[in-house]
């Protein structure tokens, strides 16, 4: 286990800087300059000269490219072009707030799509089963863009019990309500966000959880361990569905950018303060610095839900060893 995670994090270092080179040549190219977000409309030749060799925009690119690297190295992002402010603390003040949604999202669709694609499969073909395929092939097909529009205007905007967006109600705190009222004000911002993330993920895994149980239930070990006599919870929690999970955990590796990238929709559908409303704000106003940061925490995810997904692995299957 250990050389496997070593290997692993020495292809890591070549990949991510690949992955931050590509990055910074697409926003060189990205039309536009950073000195007209520095300076004033009106500004005069050598006050733009004066703002381009005070960030350093005069160097050449391998110059400015080496500076950017090594600082994000040390944890430095550089400063936002548009607000002045470091670009990790920017990155740090969101943070939570997406972290708390996603994880909100990831146990609520772990928790309900599993059990819920095992009792398909073992309902094939029933009404229950019937329903739960339609259900998740509708939440595969629904852009969650539009369906957070709908949630808005046909349940959001008829009734006061579920605010449109945002993260609280303003003035709710432990201070002058108490524990529970602040944790159901906090639920409340929680239902349309977590509904519309959710059920596409959800339908996914259920689907995958569904087929996965399918196959195996057929095999023979399965029916082998019915004719010693074992329970038949035994059976299924126990021998098959250990072995079903496979499919799925591959998707919890690419479930991890993908939730963060989605995100970024439902955060500006619903005012939610976490880091996709920020990353929109940050292309929309080309702050190039907040952009360069996202790439890289975006490729970083993708190669840490992969890593997972290889561990997680060798956890439900014993017999894969990457040794």
């Amino acid at each position: 286990m250990s050389a496997f995670v070593t290997r692993r994090l020495l292809h890591t270092i070549p990949l991510l800087i690949g992955i931050t080179l590509v990055s910074f040549l697409i926003m060189q190219m990205a039309p536009g300059d950073p000195v007209d977000l520095l300076t004033e409309r009106n500004a005069t030749a050598e006050e733009r000269a004066r703002v381009r060799s005070l960030y350093g925009l005069d160097r050449p690119l391998h110059v400015q490219y080496w500076i950017w690297l090594t600082n994000m190295v040390r944890g430095d992002f550089g400063h936002s072009y548009v607000r002045g402010r470091p670009v990790l603390d920017m990155i740090l003040e969101r943070l939570p707030n997406t972290v708390y949604l996603n994880l909100v999202v990831s146990v609520l669709i772990y928790s309900v799509a599993i059990p819920v694609g095992v009792a398909s499969a073992l309902r094939q073909y029933s009404r229950f089963d019937h329903v739960v395929t339609s259900t998740a092939f509708l939440g595969q097909a629904l852009p969650n863009f539009w369906f957070g529009l709908l949630l808005i205007y046909g349940i959001a905007l008829r009734t006061d019990l579920i605010p449109v967006g945002g993260i609280a109600t303003y003035g709710v705190t432990l201070a002058e309500y108490g524990f529970w009222p602040v944790v159901l004000d906090r639920l409340r911002y929680l239902i349309l966000p977590v509904i519309v993330m959710g059920l596409s993920a959800m339908a996914g895994v259920t689907r995958y959880m569904r087929s996965g149980m399918l196959e195996v239930i057929r095999q023979d070990y399965v029916r082998t361990a019915r004719a010693k006599g074992l329970n038949e919870r035994v059976v299924i929690y126990k021998h098959a569905m250990r072995n079903a999970l496979l499919p799925i955990v591959t998707i919890i590796g690419f479930e991890l950018p993908v939730l963060f990238s989605g995100s970024v929709i439902i955060e500006n559908i619903f005012s939610w303060p976490g880091l996709g409303t920020l990353s929109v704000n940050a292309v929309f106003m080309r702050d190039y610095m907040v952009i360069m940061a996202f790439n890289v925490i975006g490729a970083t995810l993708v190669i840490l839900g992969n890593f997972i997904a290889d561990i997680l692995y060798m956890i439900v299957d014993p017999r894969i060893s990457y040794d």
